[in-house]
């Protein structure tokens, strides 16, 4: 089973998530700081992180900034009594691969932490180990999963992590309309809760950098890039 980082400076939550990843058969590590948990993080055999926002020393939101700087491929879950899109979005564009917000039940983070760990290992080659390269190209876009590039009119155009999933999600399925429930479930793996208009605010983000005119509203269902 996988090595687990709890960064927690709350100790009864901490135990809480510990007994419940034990449960599991994971081990566990757990720090109370952000220094700790950016040392643990780059020095350890570890598999996945749950990272609290609120943290002494270093704000998770800075851990999280620093390994992903230093591209450390360790999956990250953060963990916060904060649950604003905001908040969402700031810790999923630096990386984050899921967010869960305080107070929440520990069998939903477990699921996660399931679902997280399945994910990287087929992007490591733990199932497979696949590579989508097919080339995409909709109303004079090309997306190259292979080589994670885009181009507009021929032009590149750098889009985040989940900027580059979303735009994959809905030129894979050009000329047709996904719904937000579909797209959460695309690009982010799971059902945000009450937190679903985190779609609508990287559609926003799709749109200044691909062309508004590009990707169309279908009110009440859904998004549709155009052909």
């Amino acid at each position: 089973m996988a090595h687990i980082l709890i960064a927690e400076d709350e100790e009864g939550i901490a135990r809480i998530i510990e007994r419940g990843l034990r449960a599991e058969g994971h081990r566990t590590t757990v720090v109370a700081d952000g220094l700790a948990a950016l040392e643990a993080a780059t020095v350890g055999d570890i598999d996945l992180l749950i990272l609290d926002v609120g943290l002494p020393k270093m704000d998770g939101f800075t851990v999280l900034r620093m390994l992903r700087t230093m591209e450390e491929p360790v999956p990250v879950i953060m963990c916060t009594a904060r649950d604003s899109v905001e908040d969402t979005v700031h810790g999923l564009d630096w990386g984050a691969e899921d967010y869960i917000a305080k107070p929440f039940r520990v069998e939903e983070l477990v699921a996660r932490v399931r679902l997280r760990l399945r994910q990287h290992a087929d992007m490591q080659g733990g199932a497979g180990g696949q590579v989508d390269d097919g080339v995409l190209s909709a109303g004079g876009v090309v997306l190259d999963p292979g080589a994670r590039t885009v181009t507009v009119d021929d032009t590149p155009v750098e889009l985040s992590t989940r900027e580059f999933e979303l735009a994959k999600a809905l030129m894979s399925h050009s000329g047709q309309t996904l719904s937000r429930e579909q797209l959460l479930d695309r690009v982010w793996g799971y059902e945000v809760t009450g937190t679903s208009n985190v779609v609508d605010v990287y559609i926003r983000y799709l749109r200044a950098k691909l062309g508004a005119e590009r990707i169309v509203t279908v009110r009440g269902i859904g998004y549709r890039f155009v052909t």
